[in-house]
């Protein structure tokens, strides 16, 4: 009876931390992993979720990898997934369905008392849970192996080590080889670029989950616009933002914060965080929150007395144009986020930049808008997406001029997110955050 009672305890914690971040339908990501297996000509795909950090070490919390998470929405460490695609029989292979198979690691009671209880293979509702008709203890992944992969000759997509890219999967691909787990044969094949192309179109449930990113977000950086005032520290406003989006749901900050006042402004990836805010000073706040993985990415430029001066106005306008001309190009299946053709969103922003004010020397300002336009976002904030595709329904992604001058200590960078909606339009997800100078003025009024 009491062991009874400890499990059902257990099993009701399970239940209620499971899923501590709000998910999608389990038959959303079944979708995705049939729709990659599509993809690999028959070949067999593994993945392995990053391992927990052990006892004391555990200091920063885990996070899933954005891959596995994409293919499963299983958020907790140490898993592993196997897609076998459905193949018609060959002469070294006898044709097999489709299959797929959830490992779960087995208990370490030790490791959870420091981080918490996970769910395991012998729970009687794993299949349920995860969305797998099959789950099985990690241990048994080398007899599945074995079972289901081509006895001879067999190609596995996994996340193969790259010059500049760590991999969860390789300690685990070596052991298994070393223990016999594979065909004589066996190529191991990227499957990061496959992803990469299905995560640049997002679904209508990766939308909302961005577009709560922003809400959570957007409400932090107006919080912020009504407090900035001369005196206060960019660490300040720093933490009232985290503060404001973690009070919305937000797990996490999106990326580092930059607030970055006077000349700090200028600097791209400013991320001290700790220069006072002095008048006259502008104030530029790349900051936005995380909502159950998926992120949102927004810039506001402010002025720390609450008005702009007559030059910081100029800048800004300019900047704002900029951002205006790009959204008003935009053009669904033709508009492209990079490089300097005509169908180009960059092209368009910097060509207004460079014909619009000059610099204290007489030179136009193009030289001073001197990172891209727009990047993709979702699971991360610099998302996976194949850049070599003109922008359709589904792209989720950022419009961001800016013009950085530190001659002036003068940097402003207005930044939005955006989506394009089953019908092409171009939504933006963030344009209820005051963007004008007008309304930033206003908002840091208190009207």
């Amino acid at each position: 009876m009491r062991y009874s009672r400890k499990l059902f305890l257990f099993l009701l914690i399970i239940a209620q931390c499971a899923w501590c971040i709000e998910r999608q339908p389990n038959e959303v990501y079944r979708a995705r992993r049939v729709k990659l297996a599509e993809r690999t000509d028959g070949a067999a795909i593994l993945l392995f979720a990053p391992l927990e950090a052990e006892g004391p070490n555990d200091v920063y919390g885990f996070r899933q990898d954005n891959n596995f998470y994409y293919l499963t929405g299983w958020a907790e460490p140490g898993a592993a997934l196997l897609i076998v695609p459905e193949t018609s029989a060959k002469p070294d292979s006898p044709a097999h369905p489709y299959t797929e198979i959830f490992f779960l690691p087995q208990h370490s009671y030790v490791q959870e008392k420091w981080t918490g209880p996970k769910l395991g293979p012998e729970n009687p509702d794993a299949q349920k849970i995860t969305g797998f008709d099959k789950v099985e203890a990690l241990d048994n992944l080398r007899a599945e192996l074995v079972r289901l992969l081509p006895t001879r000759v067999a190609t596995i997509f996994t996340d193969v080590v790259t010059s500049d890219d760590a991999s969860n999967s390789a300690t685990s691909i070596d052991w298994l080889k070393r223990a016999n787990a594979f065909p004589l044969v066996i190529s191991l094949n990227d499957v990061r670029p496959l992803l990469s192309s299905l995560r640049t179109t997002k679904d209508a449930g990766e939308i909302e989950l961005i577009r709560k990113a922003d809400n959570a977000s957007m409400a932090a950086q107006l919080a912020a616009m009504r407090a900035i005032k001369p005196g206060m520290t960019e660490r300040e406003v720093s933490a009232l933002l985290q503060y404001e989006w973690g009070k919305r749901g937000c797990e996490r900050p999106a990326y580092a914060p930059i607030v970055g006042a006077g000349f700090n402004s200028t600097v791209l990836h400013y991320s001290a965080d700790d220069g006072p805010i002095n008048a006259g000073d502008l104030v530029l706040m790349d900051a936005a929150g995380e909502y159950s993985m998926y992120a949102a990415d927004i810039t506001r430029t402010v002025p720390a007395t609450g008005k702009f001066t007559v030059r910081q106005r100029e800048i800004y306008d300019i900047v704002l144009g900029a951002q205006n001309a790009a959204i008003n190009a935009f053009q669904s299946g033709k508009s492209i986020l990079k490089g300097s053709g005509p169908d180009s969103l960059y092209k368009v922003a910097y060509d207004y930049i460079n014909t619009h004010g000059k610099d204290l020397h007489g030179q136009p300002l193009g030289q001073y808008f001197i990172h891209g336009l727009s990047h993709y976002i979702g699971l991360a904030v610099h998302d996976d997406g194949d850049y070599n595709v003109a922008l359709g329904p589904g792209a989720a992604f950022t419009i961001e001029p800016g013009i950085y001058s530190p001659e002036e200590k003068i940097g402003v960078r207005i930044e939005d997110d955006f989506y394009v909606d089953p019908n092409g339009k171009l939504i933006n997800l963030t344009g209820d955050l005051p963007r004008t100078a007008d309304t930033i003025e206003q908002a840091m009024a208190g009207k």
